[in-house]
Formats: structure tokens, C-alpha cells, sequence
């Protein structure tokens, strides 16, 4: 009896222990990305930064650093999360198989159906386990928000199928499985930090890139590339991540309202981002590029598939298969 009554005066102390700890602590963090505060990274962002602030009593407050303003480029911004510089980034996931290498599994080409399949995957077991993944870099994996399906554009030509685009010398991430499908798609694919890339299309170093919608226009690329087509050849999740010294230093219960915050901002962020998409496409078209619908994605389809076999040694045919027939 005595020992079940000592046992619950100490699960009350540590209860009332984190309970003080919580409200003694207190932090200003820094949450960083590559692109401005118009795009959805920053609007989910802000709604993050602000639901905290609210949730923690202002004893949290996340300051937001877009437009690559603790960092050249989101790969060295990954860096100063593992180093506990950065507290908080919102990224794509291209240069982050550097560090985490099973999450460029999701950069297969064709990999996802539509942003229904999206949701089910990364909303569920195979999602946390690739977040959690990140652990062994010293990153915390908190949600995946979108940056959205990625298309190709261009100065050249209108691209309606994949004959059209051979020879296109274009910008891609830091990012092997990126490099090795448009190598077999017959392109001239270039790795580019993102702060240099519209400069070399405003002096055609190279000819074009590719992206989600709202980067495209975030990005004021209309005043470069000339011609858009929605190829949607790879869809493009993009981790909210922390640093692991940063989110183990709060209290647990902390910690809990970060991630529980992190996947309900997600929902938002991605639908905010899905929602506007078609308005921005017809502003672009307004702007002056002629943006091509009815591109034949199945002949970039076949032209990508080798990537598939290329990576075989690196991602198991089973795991490709679960994302690809999540239902």
C-alpha cells in the first residue's frame, strides 16, 4: 500500500516538475526558408508561428527568415539545423538526401497519382517514418507541408512531350534521382543553388527549370521563361524540420505541442497552396507565358522510367511499391 501511495506522490511531482518547467521556458527561434514570405512555406509558417506563440503564452516566439536570409541555399540552411543555428526550416526535400538519404525515395518520377494519394502516404505510417528518419542527422522531423507537383519551363520552346524538351539545359536541386530522370528524359540537367537561378535565366545560362506553380510565381519568373508546361513529373513534399538540440531542449509536453501544431498547420498549408493554384496559373498565362495543358506525361513517363532500376540498390522495390498503391 505504501508503495502505491509514494509511487503516486511521484508521478504528481513530475507531473508539477513539467509543468514548472514548461512555464519557466522561454525561447525566441528562428524559422528560416529559401523563398518570400508570399509563398505558402511562409503563410503556413506565420500561421505556425503565431498558433505557438498563442499556445505557449508568448513564452515561444518564432521569428521568420525567408528569401534565404540565414543561408546561400536551403542545403546550407540544412546545415545550420544540424548545428543548432537554426531552429526551425521549412524545405523541399531535394538537398536533403545528403543527410537523410531515405527521403529521396519520394523523388521518383510519377511516383504519386494526385494529392488525395499524397495525403495517404504522407499523412500515415510510411510519412512518420521517413520524419523520423531524420533523427540520425541530428534533425527533427516535424510534419511534411508541399511545395506541390513540379513542371517544366522554359525560353526555347513550347514543350507538349518529351521530344520537345531533349537538349533543354535546365536547373535542377541537389538531387540524384532529379539528375538521373531528366538525363533519361534526354535533358541537360544543371544542379543550381536556388539564389543564383534567376539570374542564369535572365542571362540564358541556362534554358529553363522546374517547379511547383507557386514558386514559379512567387519567384516573378515570368520575366524570364517564356513558356510553362504542366508536366507534373514529380510531386514535391517539403519537411518542416528542427533542430534536434533545439526541439529536445523544451519540455515534453512542448515538444508534443510542436509536432500536434506542425501536422495541423500542414493541412492548412497544403490547402492553401492547392486552392490558388489555378488563379496563379492564369495571372502567369496574363503575364505574358503561354502555359501548355495538354502535355503528353506519359511519354515522360516511359523516358524517366530507367530511374526506377537505377536506384535499385538504395530504395527496395516493396517500399516503392507501398507508396505507389497506398490506397
Amino acid at each position: 500500500m505504501k508503495r502505491v501511495f509514494f509511487g503516486c506522490i511521484a508521478a504528481i511531482l513530475v507531473c508539477v516538475w513539467v509543468g514548472v518547467a514548461s512555464a519557466e521556458y522561454k525561447k525566441t527561434m528562428k524559422l528560416a526558408s529559401a523563398l518570400p514570405m508570399d509563398h505558402p512555406y511562409m503563410v503556413g509558417s506565420k500561421k505556425f508561428a503565431d498558433l505557438i506563440k498563442d499556445r505557449t503564452g508568448g513564452r515561444i516566439v518564432i521569428k521568420l527568415y525567408p528569401s534565404n536570409q540565414l543561408g546561400k541555399g536551403e542545403r546550407e540552411m540544412t546545415e545550420g539545423i544540424q548545428q543548432g543555428a537554426i531552429d526551425l526550416l521549412i524545405t523541399s526535400t531535394g538537398p536533403l538526401g545528403g543527410f537523410c538519404p531515405s527521403i529521396n525515395i519520394l523523388d521518383f518520377p510519377f511516383l504519386f497519382r494526385d494529392f488525395e494519394h499524397v495525403d495517404r502516404v504522407l499523412d500515415g505510417s510510411i510519412g512518420r517514418r521517413l520524419l523520423d528518419d531524420f533523427e540520425k542527422a541530428d534533425i527533427k522531423g516535424l510534419a511534411f507541408w508541399e511545395n506541390g507537383f513540379r513542371h517544366l519551363t522554359n525560353n526555347r520552346v513550347a514543350v507538349r512531350n518529351v521530344g520537345d524538351a531533349k537538349g533543354l539545359k535546365i536547373r535542377t536541386m541537389e538531387n540524384k534521382v532529379h539528375l538521373a530522370a531528366w538525363k533519361a528524359a534526354g535533358l541537360n540537367p544543371t544542379p543550381m543553388a536556388w539564389g543564383e537561378v534567376y539570374t542564369a535565366l535572365q542571362q540564358k545560362v541556362i534554358d529553363g527549370q522546374e517547379n511547383p506553380v507557386a514558386v514559379f510565381y512567387s519567384s516573378k519568373f515570368w520575366e524570364v521563361q517564356k513558356h510553362f508546361s504542366l508536366t507534373q513529373h514529380v510531386y514535391s513534399p517539403s519537411p518542416l524540420l528542427m533542430s534536434k538540440k533545439t526541439f529536445y531542449a523544451m519540455p515534453k509536453d512542448d515538444q508534443a505541442l510542436f509536432v500536434k501544431t506542425a501536422l495541423e498547420v500542414a493541412k492548412f498549408q497544403r490547402k492553401i497552396n492547392r486552392d490558388a493554384e489555378e488563379a496563379k496559373l492564369k495571372e502567369i498565362a496574363a503575364k505574358g507565358v503561354a502555359v501548355v495543358r495538354n502535355v503528353d506525361k506519359e511519354s515522360f513517363r516511359k523516358a524517366m522510367a530507367p530511374v526506377y532500376g537505377a536506384f535499385s540498390d538504395q530504395f527496395s522495390r516493396a517500399d516503392i511499391e507501398a507508396i505507389m498503391n497506398a490506397r
